[in-house]
């Protein structure tokens, strides 16, 4: 391996560990406000860029049918309550049903109506989030929210379910074919002999940007610290007045804002197929787990690091790569039950 070899692998490897990092920091978010191992996490990857990629050729995605249907059934679980209320409930319920009966609506009548696909590219992307982020706290209310003071055990179990009928649900939507959209940028960036493309500008950009912006909003906004709060003690976060089930619908708001947008920086760069979330939503959980689902910036280092390590072993061993990766987990693992004294011990 030469030098020139060695720098187009650590491109690679910093392109895709800045996508890793992205949802390792989603990840450890949800498990620290909800105790969730969010493994549909990649589903949001899968279903941004997808849903992207119809609007650019003149479909109409299955997700925008997704978001109705859940719109309906957190109006469904949410209203009886609300109406027993009485007029108090008033404002509440015209939110209620903004948000979820509304909204979907005013979304299909843009997407049914108004042509996308020549659309401008920004508008394309916004609407893409538009449809697939609500997902996430829709997700929530109706897989996670009845049972939110379960062990996590049962979490992950919802989780694994939760998983597999998004991903049959994506084969439903957009088929077995794969898609790929056009790049952000056609530029591209000569530095030392070593060509680096405008699409990689632009991912490693945006994720510097979207971390910046979500240590903003966890210092200093009002939101992101009632976050914290719940994050380090959710019975105390309660007594203070914080809404664990706000949170809990926030932090899944921001995961599915982080995938979604992840898919749709990746798309240009790969082919997106209905199930190619999973592995890159896998990936950024060997990066959480390196930061013990706790640290957000140990997990953005062992994301990084996973995205490295698998630039490097696609050169030396490229049909284990994804052995060599996901290894990293056990030795992460042991270190930590040896060195993690166990709640049976503090007790």
């Amino acid at each position: 391996m030469d030098l020139q070899i060695a720098l187009l692998l650590a491109q690679d490897g910093i392109v895709n560990g800045a996508i890793y990092a992205l949802l390792a920091l989603a990840l450890v978010l949800v498990f620290a406000v909800t105790r969730v191992i969010f493994i549909p996490q990649g589903e949001f990857v899968a279903y941004g860029a997808l849903t992207l990629a119809s609007f650019q050729i003149g479909q109409t995605p299955g997700t925008l049918w997704l978001l109705m249907v859940l719109g309906v059934a957190v109006a469904a679980l949410d209203a009886p309550a609300l109406w027993r209320q009485g007029c108090r409930a008033g404002p509440k319920i015209y939110g209620l049903i903004g948000r979820q009966i509304a909204y979907p609506l005013v979304i299909a009548a843009l997407v049914l109506g108004a042509q996308p696909k020549e659309w401008p590219m920004l508008l394309q992307v916004l609407l893409a989030l538009a449809v697939v982020v609500p997902l996430g706290p829709q997700l929530y209310r109706v897989a996670y929210q009845p049972i939110a003071e379960a062990p996590v055990l049962i979490l992950l179990i919802v989780s694994v379910a939760l998983h597999l009928a998004l991903v049959g649900l994506g084969l439903l939507f957009f088929g077995a074919e794969g898609s790929r959209t056009p790049a952000f940028s056609d530029a591209s960036l000569e530095v030392g002999g070593l060509t680096i493309s405008g699409q990689s500008l632009w991912v490693v950009g945006a994720s510097l940007v979207l971390i910046v912006a979500l240590y903003v909003f966890f210092e200093r906004s009002l939101y992101g610290k009632a976050l914290r709060a719940t994050a380090i003690n959710r019975a105390g976060a309660r007594l203070m007045g914080i809404s664990t089930t706000l949170a809990g619908k926030l932090s899944f708001l921001l995961a599915a804002a982080i995938g979604a947008l992840s898919g749709i920086l990746i798309a240009p760069l790969t082919t997106i197929y209905y199930d190619t979330g999973f592995l890159v939503g896998l990936k950024g959980f060997v990066g959480a787990i390196v930061g013990g689902l706790a640290s957000y910036p140990v997990a953005a280092a062992g994301a990084l690091l996973v995205g490295l390590l698998e630039a490097f072993s696609s050169f030396h061993a490229s049909a284990f790569k994804e052995v060599i990766v996901f290894t990293l987990i056990i030795p992460v693992l042991v270190w930590r039950s040896l060195t993690t004294r166990h709640v049976e011990e503090e007790e």
